[in-house]
């Protein structure tokens, strides 16, 4: 019996842990803890098993990969993304976006549930937080669309799956997660996700679209007497194209001479400043040359969008990297909040607590990650995870459809966080075993955790709109009429559709890899052609050892077993924790550039120096 127990140790850790994760116990102490209890059992089992490389003195090592954490950059993006999508939430962003989306889309049915998806969509490029896009939309459009009578189910479908789109629109937090735990830049990983989400967000308007033909009673349009802000949608029109023309015109005269880059960057921010400064000299100096639906668009859109390329713009040109994109956001939303006269002293407390606690959360789950990750490299968990992966009937394909599976089910249970830190480390090598691009693997596995927010009955975007959802009868102050509650069945009814679309999205990037894989064109240098040389440090071939710190879970702190160097004639052995020799230098005597046994060319007669061949004169 404790021979199986040992020979079997890695599923029974893997299987125990996973077990207590499910059950609902705390996941940064349910993995240390695991990682400890299985730790100290594999060092009793050590002797019996030969798969088990586990020793007291190799706990010694977790101060340093728990240091590791704190010095990661990338993961330093993550408190600055949140807090400014705190600040925006909370200066009342979202409710300006979907007061004027609304009043733009009001004359056509639907136009409120397309209000909400594009108004989803800003907030996820700019928040990049599920739980602030899905309760801000909820506490805002909801009402306002059960009072002009939509379906229940497809409104409240509507506002859960527009939330969900804060889980794969750049700058996601699960695409900066996934490209840490993958070791891929998070810029390639931003690209390589921008097609696919613009599609899903696409696909979503056809929906409502689809529905506002089908059932058309399900989605009325806005009666004339709420439209506050009137016509003028041709205003509008006549102001984009203006802005377009100017963008054309200062492209190929103004910016001519600069980079391709920089000439984009300069023609649209000056098409988007004279836009914005015409709405607000027409509001300000009442020249009415715009009319006031246009107006308001231009002085409401312009700001969130100017962020967004304050923020991905300088991400995808290269220009800042994720963490300085995410402070410029950070430092972005202050200011906006602080021109809209919205940033008060509570407001600023309220965002540093709720970011300081998820940054807290991350952290220990992380370092619950890296105790957990020990042990189960120690006893080989990683090669049982791989093979059990790598022999799935299908190939490719087969470990796809089945990690999706896998990732959905637990997507149910446990936060994205945890199934990143968890999981996905598992799950790569068996991935670069079969070739599959990682980036490509990180926009499959974040389009799947955005479903799996959907998903009854443990879909998170579903808890948030449930718990702002009227639960009885209400009175709307507007109508004066008594509304009936939301139940819980409707809500669960209204996602059906949008998670169809979302399998449909996971299935359509699977079977066409372009769609995420286009981010290659981007680089100008073949990687194949790159030929990177490592002088040795001694005499040998072998390079030396390899110094590089383990990652994931920790990556695999043991090294390989010792080898003799290629080209150490001594037999002396190397086992990847010796420094490497100093030998290789030439004799005394010779000149640098010959070997052994050549003639050396004639040189100038050198400076009488002392003679090294005799031992030192201390008279």
């Amino acid at each position: 019996m404790i021979d199986l127990i040992a020979h079997n140790l890695a599923p029974i850790m893997f299987v125990t842990v996973m077990a207590m994760l499910l059950i609902g116990y705390p996941v940064a102490f349910t993995l240390a803890a695991g990682g400890l209890l299985f730790f100290v059992i594999g060092v009793e089992l050590s002797h019996i098993s030969s798969e088990i490389r586990l020793f007291w003195p190799l706990l010694q090592s977790h101060p340093e990969r728990i240091y590791g954490i704190m010095y990661n950059d990338t993961l330093l993006a993550i408190p600055f993304f949140t807090f400014m999508g705190l600040i925006l939430e909370r200066s009342r962003m979202a409710e300006d976006l979907l007061d004027t989306i609304g009043q733009l889309f009001g004359p056509v049915r639907g136009g409120l549930a397309y209000a909400a998806v594009l108004v989803g969509a800003l907030l996820a490029a700019t928040t990049g937080v599920v739980a602030a896009s899905v309760i801000a939309m909820g506490l805002i459009s909801l009402p306002i669309m059960m009072r002009y009578n939509y379906n229940r189910g497809f409104a409240t479908g509507t506002i859960a799956a527009s939330g969900t789109l804060a889980q794969i629109v750049p700058p996601s937090l699960v695409l900066i997660v996934m490209a840490d735990q993958l070791g891929r830049s998070v810029g390639d990983m931003y690209v390589g996700a921008l097609l696919p989400a613009l599609a899903i967000i696409g696909t979503y308007c056809l929906l409502v679209f689809a529905v506002t033909i089908v059932k058309p009673h399900w989605a009325p349009a806005l009666p004339p007497e709420t439209r506050t802000l009137g016509g003028g949608v041709i205003s509008l029109i006549l102001l984009l194209a203006a802005s377009v023309g100017i963008y054309l015109a200062t492209y190929h005269t103004v910016f001519a001479d600069m980079r391709s880059e920089v000439r984009l960057v300069w023609a649209a921010t000056t098409a988007t400043v004279f836009a914005l400064a015409l709405s607000l000299a027409n509001r300000h100096l009442k020249l009415n040359i715009l009319s006031r639906l246009a107006e308001q668009v231009v002085i409401v859109l312009i700001p969130p969008l100017a962020l967004i390329f304050l923020v991905l713009g300088t991400i995808f040109l290269g220009i800042a990297t994720p963490t300085e994109g995410g402070a410029m956001g950070a430092t972005g939303a202050l200011v906006l909040a602080l021109v809209k006269r919205r940033l008060s002293f509570s407001v600023l407390k309220q965002a540093l607590d709720a970011t300081t606690k998820l940054a807290a959360f991350v952290m220990f789950i992380l370092i619950g990650a890296r105790v957990f990750g020990l042990t189960f490299y120690g006893i080989n968990g990683n090669v049982w995870i791989e093979e059990l992966l790598l022999a799935l009937p299908g190939g490719e394909i087969g470990f796809l459809l089945t990690v999706t599976v896998i990732v959905f089910i637990l997507g149910c249970f446990l936060d994205f966080f945890e199934i990143a830190f968890i999981m996905v480390p598992l799950l790569v090598p068996a991935a670069e075993t079969l070739g599959i691009d990682l980036i490509w693997f990180g926009v499959i596995l974040g389009i799947n955790l955005q479903t799996s927010f959907l998903t009854p009955p443990f879909g998170f975007s579903l808890f948030y709109l449930r718990s702002i959802a009227p639960m009885k009868e209400w009175k709307d102050e507007v109508s004066g009429r008594i509304l009936p509650a939301v139940k819980t069945t409707e809500i669960y009814k209204g996602a059906i559709p949008f998670i169809i679309i979302q399998f449909l999205m996971i299935i359509l990037v699977i079977a066409f890899p372009g769609l995420v894989t286009h981010y290659k064109q981007e680089s100008t240098v073949d990687p194949n052609e790159v030929e990177i040389t490592i002088p040795t440090f001694g005499g040998g071939s072998d390079g030396g050892p390899a110094f590089d710190l383990p990652g994931g879970l920790g990556g695999s702190p043991f090294g390989s077993p010792p080898t003799t160097a290629p080209g150490d004639g001594n037999g002396q052995q190397n086992n990847g924790l010796q420094l490497p020799g100093i030998g290789g230098l030439p004799p005394l005597g010779t000149q640098p550039g010959n070997t052994q046994g050549e003639t050396p060319q004639e040189q100038p007669a050198a400076p009488a120096g002392p003679d090294l061949s005799q031992p030192p004169s201390f008279d």
